[in-house]
């Protein structure tokens, strides 16, 4: 019985690494930009925000790009680039 139980533990959280966000930065939170100008830059490059928040050491949006295609985005919270993208 231990066993299984063990065994599944693992799995938990395996599943749960592999949606951990990037790492986007090692600065300091002082150091980042300010959300409302972060979100101006993201929506100045054509995006759509729907969802707008901090993961880990990131910002992550998930929206629209210009063609329509929903993203899910990881960026850099001190210069604003993009860490990781993922369309849906």
């Amino acid at each position: 019985m231990q066993m299984k139980a063990l065994l599944a533990m693992v799995v938990l959280l395996a599943g749960s690494i592999s949606f951990a966000a990037p790492e986007c930065t090692k600065e300091a939170k002082d150091k980042w930009m300010p959300e409302a100008k972060m979100k101006e830059m993201i929506l100045s490059q054509g995006y759509k925000i729907k969802v707008f928040k901090v993961a880990g050491n990131c910002y992550e949006i998930y929206g629209w790009d210009k063609a329509g295609a929903k993203v899910e985005i990881y960026f850099n919270p001190v210069d604003g680039s993009i860490v990781k993208e993922n369309k849906k």
